[in-house]
């Protein structure tokens, strides 16, 4: 950890700072002068200074002090720092607090407001370093995401995104089934777009079918096509969805509906690579990449003899299982925001209102109400109004998304005697979580 830098031309004092801070495993070093504060800074990691206001003798002005503190802020910007000061240059000292220093403290000093003030900022400092370290790894993340891998113009902010974006990418490169998962709506035909996109047979054709959209007389024909008099109307010959994939990628959506004599006829397909059509004897060969999804629950449909085991497995090389929307909150404005036509923008409200939403029908119902939203803002704001969205209850709100009101985290802290990791731990939440709740409900860290 840095070390606390003490700038004060008296030894005692530096000598009391150090005794009580070095009781609580905080290192500190000493400087008798500006000049030699400085040079220390220049040449040292230090995390916090403590700076006196006055170093010439029979000095009290508080000048010397007001130039160091502009120094420090010019050479170090970001460096906390705190004031040592006597009542005839508190108003000096007050000046420098505004000017962005982050306390004083009058001599004598009260241990306890000391010790509590330096822990919270080299708390905070600590805090804002692992942000800064968090922030550029996930930018490297992203980047090498984003620079290597055709993401199909997908728009994600969350970690939850990011982490099942990568894995598509990574699953996309072996030639085995992939099976989506996921809740209506939570974009599974576009990672299946993904899929294909990062894979060997990219070059090849993307084929779609919904399962659930056609009759399950007219499945087989849809996957195998038909020779011409196969069934009435067949008046020529239909190629299937197979021979259509054939050298690319063949998705099936919501294949849990699949009639059973279909799903004989594809697990023999996905097994042999050969196929009939309808009502011909011909045997046709194709090499074709299945990726399927679906919002069932299979191994329920097939502990009720709805869904073939050995059908499952077949499908099942890998499985991509999409979180709903609530679960990836940080995606909900850069989403909502990329759904709004050009020239419209989101009121505050709005983006507060679309945060706290649980999104039952995920990012389908989200496309949906931005669009409608665009049609019924009067002006290039989108209101609260213009959402049409229900009354949320506080059951029916996302996970995460309750937090302590101000009465319960100024209790927090006053038990914690204003050591914010203390406070943070007993109300629940991370330092970072603590100090943005404090910078927004105004208060003050000591």
């Amino acid at each position: 950890m840095p070390a606390i830098l003490v700038i004060d031309d008296n030894p005692a004092v530096a000598t009391a700072l150090e005794l009580l801070l070095s009781l609580h495993d905080i290192d500190v070093v000493h400087a008798a002068s500006p000049a030699d504060g400085l040079l220390r800074l220049r040449n040292e990691d230090i995390g916090l200074v403590i700076q006196d206001m006055n170093f010439e003798t029979d000095t009290t002005s508080g000048e010397e002090g007001v130039a160091l503190f502009h120094q420090l802020r010019a050479e170090h910007p970001d460096l906390p720092v705190i004031l040592l000061t006597a009542w005839t240059h508190l108003e000096s000292a007050i000046d420098l607090v505004k000017a962005g220093a982050v306390d004083y403290l009058a001599k004598p000093w009260d241990d306890r407001k000391l010790l509590a003030t330096v822990n919270n900022l080299l708390e905070l400092a600590q805090a804002q370093r692992d942000l800064a370290q968090e922030r550029s790894s996930e930018r490297q993340r992203r980047e090498a995401l984003l620079g290597g891998h055709d993401l199909r113009g997908v728009v994600f902010a969350d970690d939850a995104s990011e982490t099942m974006l990568a894995l598509a990418c990574q699953v996309a490169r072996a030639d085995i089934p992939v099976l989506i998962t996921g809740p209506n709506g939570t974009g599974k035909e576009k990672y299946a777009e993904i899929v294909h996109a990062n894979s060997s047979v990219r070059s090849g054709p993307f084929i779609a079918l919904n399962c659930g959209a056609l009759p399950a007389d007219l499945i087989e024909a849809e996957l195998f096509g038909a020779d011409a008099g196969a069934y009435t109307g067949a008046n020529k010959p239909r190629e299937g969805k197979f021979e259509a994939a054939d050298g690319g990628t063949l998705f099936l959506d919501e294949v849990g509906t699949l009639p059973l004599a279909g799903q004989v006829k594809l697990l023999r397909v996905l097994e042999t690579g050969r196929f009939e059509r309808l009502g011909s004897n011909r045997e046709r060969s194709v090499k074709v990449r299945i990726v399927s999804a679906t919002n069932a629950d299979l191994p329920a449909l097939i502990a009720a003899g709805r869904f073939r085991e050995d059908l499952f497995y077949r499908l099942n090389g890998i499985e991509l299982r999409l979180p709903p929307l609530s679960a990836r909150p940080r995606d909900i404005l850069p989403l909502a925001r990329h759904f709004l036509p050009a020239g419209k923008r989101l009121g505050e409200e709005a983006e507060r209102t679309l945060q706290r939403y649980p999104w039952p029908g995920n990012v389908r119902e989200l496309r949906n109400v931005m669009q409608r939203a665009a049609l019924l803002a009067r002006d290039e704001v989108v209101s609260v109004a213009d959402l049409g969205l229900p009354a949320i209850s506080a059951a029916a709100r996302p996970a995460g998304t309750d937090e302590p009101d101000r009465a319960a985290i100024e209790a927090a802290l006053d038990r914690c005697g204003g050591v914010l990791s203390q406070a943070a731990a007993e109300l629940g939440l991370s330092r970072q979580a603590l100090y943005r709740r404090l910078d927004r409900l105004g208060i003050a860290r000591d």
